[in-house]
């Protein structure tokens, strides 16, 4: 592997920092506030009777939520990762890991990935960065990553851009749609496909899926940008242009779901990037996804304390519910059969 563990402990402590300090958010809109309900003055259900509990990928969830991939391989990726950790277990929704490629070669660094001690029984996501399949990772390898985590899932993340915008950037993505099918067809845990906030389009999750992928993450625009993260971590001034240049660079998140969810209407798909609320999840749910993913909210309020990831996801589930209320849907079956209207131009 050609990354030397404290190049990628450094580069990890880089991204928690960067994330929490600096302003990395797209220029680009998501798409959500295009998008509205019909509201439904007379319901005919019962707010408390609303429920938002969802089964995926086999797994019983309080939410259709998740925590997006974020961080670990460091000590402040072990205090984030256990405050979401046992949040999530609090609340019944799933989590998803930072790349797990520090953990492959430190035992330290792998600590900060074992948090079945404080999540013993919500769904946890191992993640890897799938251009690792071209720089040493093989198959045995992602086991290890699953292993690791004691995941129920591998995620596999896509950041082409972000390699090239990077000064240590792995940027030989040939041949990996092969590789990503000797992974699926080898692990024992499904394989779920995630971009890192520039979206997936319908013909790549085509060609994903194709290859054995169970899922899509779509992670499109309007949310963090890598493009901004790595402009931070940029020393010349030539990549500091480079990079700020792809801030409004990517397919927004509402676009990413709704092509990959009609090309795709069977294939399960997380929406996000950039999702920052309860009403963004619903919207996502009536354009077919099944789950609403968020990173950047919940990086800050974990790199304070359990209590405050608690407190987020308390909010973001009371309003996902007041919303499945005003449409009068009391599951999200039912919430998934609303239509969700795109405004034209005259209503802007």
């Amino acid at each position: 592997m050609d990354d030397s563990p404290w190049l990628t402990k450094s580069r990890k402590q880089d991204h928690i920092e960067i994330n929490l300090k600096k302003d990395v958010q797209s220029t680009l809109e998501t798409g959500f506030d295009h998008y509205y309900f019909y509201h439904n003055p007379l319901p005919e259900i019962n707010l408390q009777d609303v429920t938002t509990e969802c089964s995926f990928l086999g797994k019983s969830l309080q939410a259709p939520i998740l925590i997006s991939s974020m961080t670990g391989g460091t000590a402040d990726g072990l205090k984030i990762n256990r405050n979401l950790a046992e949040a999530a277990q609090l609340r019944g929704i799933a989590l998803a890991l930072g790349s797990g490629r520090a953990g492959l070669d430190s035992a330290e660094a792998a600590k900060t990935f074992q948090l079945r001690k404080w999540a013993p029984s919500i769904p946890i996501y191992a993640n890897l960065g799938a251009i690792q399949l071209n720089y040493g990772c093989g198959v045995e390898d992602c086991k290890r990553v699953v292993e690791m985590a004691e995941a129920d899932a591998l995620i596999l993340h896509l950041n082409s851009l972000q390699e090239a915008l990077q000064p240590e950037g792995q940027t030989n993505f040939s041949g990996l749609v092969k590789k990503i099918e000797e992974v699926c067809k080898s692990l024992k845990v499904p394989v779920i496909a995630k971009e890192v906030g520039w979206g997936i389009d319908a013909n790549t999750a085509k060609r994903l899926i194709d290859a054995g992928v169970c899922c899509i993450d779509v992670a499109g625009a309007g949310g963090t940008s890598w493009s901004e993260v790595e402009k931070h971590r940029n020393v010349s001034d030539d990549r500091i242009r480079i990079s700020s240049h792809f801030q409004n660079w990517g397919l927004p998140t509402t676009e990413a779901v709704k092509a990959v969810c009609e090309a795709l209407p069977k294939i399960p798909v997380i929406a996000s990037g950039g999702l920052r609320k309860g009403l963004d999840i619903a919207k996502s749910l009536a354009l077919g996804a099944s789950m609403g993913g968020m990173a950047g909210g919940f990086l800050k309020a974990a790199s304070h304390s359990e209590g405050a990831v608690v407190k987020m996801i308390d909010e973001l589930i009371l309003e996902l519910r007041i919303v499945m209320f005003a449409v009068g849907a009391d599951n999200l079956e039912q919430l998934k059969q609303i239509p969700v209207h795109k405004r034209s131009l005259n209503d802007c």
